[in-house]
């Protein structure tokens, strides 16, 4: 017999929440950290082939 759940608190529902939002924030910035890296050229994870000019 199905029977209905209760009711998630308000408080629990803002804290799976900002857990949601925290991490998206925090990969964000690891994405923002790496694209400023790589920019740089101060990279240790990603070698990149530069373009020979002749």
């Amino acid at each position: 017999m199905a029977v209905p759940k209760k009711r998630t608190s308000r408080s629990k529902k803002r804290i799976r929440q900002n857990i949601w939002k925290r991490k998206g924030y925090s990969s964000g910035l690891k994405a923002l950290s790496l694209a400023k890296s790589l920019s740089t050229g101060k990279s240790k994870f990603f070698f990149l082939q530069q373009a020979n000019k002749s």
